[in-house]
């Protein structure tokens, strides 16, 4: 029969939540040293670590690096190597080591001090080999690892990521790191988008469904089919914008009684459609005023009414705006 592992997970989950309380409660000094050493960095924060601890670390440079504190990962091994120019004297060092005795990490420590270069270490004793060359030592303890053999860095790993993380954010805080400036660092994601894309980089410009008010229904409805927005655009005989037909119009005036298929396009459509005049509008602004309105389609005119382009619903989404 197959076994029940969810008291297994839960008992996991439970583990690292008590682990980081008990380290919430128990913060020191060590955070506002090492968040105003960091401040304090003219260069870059280069964070260093091995095995697990180097793939935590990398995670920390890259939340680092994405909310305002130049940053990047170098593993120990590269710098003896020859990496060890990527620090520069205006840099800051983070290490990270459980145990603080790292080999290859142990390593290079003495180059750094040598160099002089600013150490943070996040380690579990001021006694080890990190702990030793640190100029500010932030204590990652645990009283246990989640693994059943109490080998494995589990709770131990997460300690460190939620360490990272609270650093970060300390260093958000300070700087008044807002949303556009994260987005600044994400162009292509989510939120640069709500950000950057503005009404005038998605609207549909060309080949618009238009025609003049007076066009007959039949040869409107024509027009409508081969634009694809379902809807037409009906303009005065100085061009501007006079009203908007949809196919929800449409519907409906097939419901009426005395309806004709030869009247002007005008009698059945929306005389004062929704718009807007600057196209330089945000996309996401712009769609939350399509969702108060529970319209589909934005028309962005000038001041004299004449037409820009239109803002459809299904551009948005498939800009992921929406």
């Amino acid at each position: 029969m197959k076994q029940n592992y969810i008291p297994v997970a839960r008992e996991v989950l439970s583990i690292e939540a008590d682990t980081l309380k008990k380290a919430s409660e128990v913060l020191d000094e060590s955070i506002n040293l090492a968040v105003n050493l960091i401040l304090e960095t003219r260069g870059k924060l280069i964070v260093t670590g091995v095995g697990k601890s180097g793939l935590i670390g990398a995670k920390i440079a890259a939340t680092m690096a994405s909310t305002g504190t130049p940053s990047f990962f170098l593993h120990p091994t590269e710098a003896l190597h020859g990496d060890l120019g990527m620090i520069g004297k205006e840099d800051a060092v983070l290490a990270i080591s459980y145990s603080g005795e790292s080999e290859e990490l142990s390593s290079i420590l003495p180059h750094i001090k040598r160099f002089d270069i600013p150490l943070i270490g996040l380690t579990r004793s001021a006694e080890s080999t990190l702990g030793r060359y640190s100029d500010v030592l932030v204590p990652i303890r645990v009283e246990r690892e989640a693994c059943p053999l109490g080998v494995a860095p589990t709770s131990s790993t997460t300690l460190t990521l939620a360490v990272g993380d609270a650093l970060a954010v300390c260093l958000m805080k300070a700087r008044d790191f807002q949303k556009e400036d994260f987005a600044s660092f994400h162009p292509g994601g989510s939120l640069g988008r709500k950000l950057f894309v503005k009404v005038a980089d998605v609207m549909r410009k060309e080949q618009l469904p238009v025609t003049d008010e007076n066009t007959p229904l039949k040869e409107a409805i024509v027009t409508m089919s081969e634009g694809r927005l379902g809807a037409v655009l009906l303009t005065g005989s100085d061009g501007t914008l006079r009203g908007l037909l949809t196919d929800g119009d449409l519907r409906r005036a097939l419901m009426l009684p005395g309806f004709d298929i030869n009247a002007p396009a005008k009698t059945y459509a929306t005389p004062e459609p929704r718009t807007v005049r600057e196209s330089e509008m945000l996309a996401s602004d712009a769609l939350v005023l399509m969702e108060e309105k529970k319209i589909q389609l934005l028309i962005v005119t000038d001041a004299a009414g004449h037409i820009h382009g239109v803002l459809h619903l299904h551009d948005l989404v498939e800009k992921g705006i929406a």
